[in-house]
């Protein structure tokens, strides 16, 4: 099933685990969510409510939308990743990679931003699709990714809800990183080095002003 492969190929690639199942939280029927949120239009959205201020636990849901999930059946990103299915797959990718992100935090009891929330993300996108079409072509760098993800990707205001500045700011830092990131991987000629994932791994756990700290001393 694509979640469950997309946690896995998320959590491989940061030596990430939780003991849950994205599956587990899945809905795909706005009826079901909160009435706060059925009116939005997003087809990706996790939704987080702390039945108190002062509580330990909060209920967590990842909603996606059933005809997204249809078409990433009919063509399947993990059997080969292309320009007619990658915006879905990358939809679909940060649902899973918010959803894998919060829970990790909250099983280490750290509080996560939705500017920190949002960076990984986009990080993700970058790192997943990356590992993924290295798998399907072994023999080629894709070197259109970073621009298709940072370049050619916009801001929809109406899915945005005032927080266009956020994300603006999250893509910025992630494309940064993403940037420096892929300069490694061409000098490692492609490959799945140690250094690499180490980079990864280390910047996965770092705290969201560390996170920040550390791209703009490498940039």
């Amino acid at each position: 099933m694509i979640l469950t492969q997309l946690q896995q190929l998320i959590g491989s690639i940061y030596d990430v685990s939780i003991a849950h199942d994205v599956y587990d939280f899945l809905v795909t029927d706005r009826g079901h969510l909160p009435a706060s949120v059925r009116g939005r239009q997003s087809e990706e959205d996790l939704i987080v409510e702390q039945p108190a201020p002062a509580a330990d636990e909060a209920a967590v849901s990842l909603y996606l939308d059933p005809s997204l999930l249809d078409r990433l059946r009919r063509e399947d990103p993990m059997v080969r990743l292309h320009e007619g299915n990658v915006a879905d797959y990358w939809t679909a990718l940060e649902g899973v990679s918010h959803f894998l992100y919060l829970a990790w935090n909250a099983g280490h009891d750290r509080p996560v931003s939705i500017l920190e929330l949002e960076m990984q993300a986009e990080v993700d996108k970058y790192v997943a699709s990356y590992w993924l079409l290295r798998r399907q072509l072994p023999g080629r760098f894709p070197a259109e990714l970073r621009r298709l993800l940072f370049e050619r990707t916009r801001i929809d205001p109406r899915l945005a809800e005032g927080r266009e500045a956020l994300y603006r700011e999250a893509s910025r830092y992630a494309e940064k990183f993403c940037r420096r990131l892929e300069q490694s991987l061409r000098r490692a000629g492609g490959g799945t080095e140690g250094e690499v994932l180490a980079e990864l791994r280390r910047f996965y756990r770092l705290t969201n002003a560390r996170k920040l700290a550390h791209i703009e001393r490498s940039a």
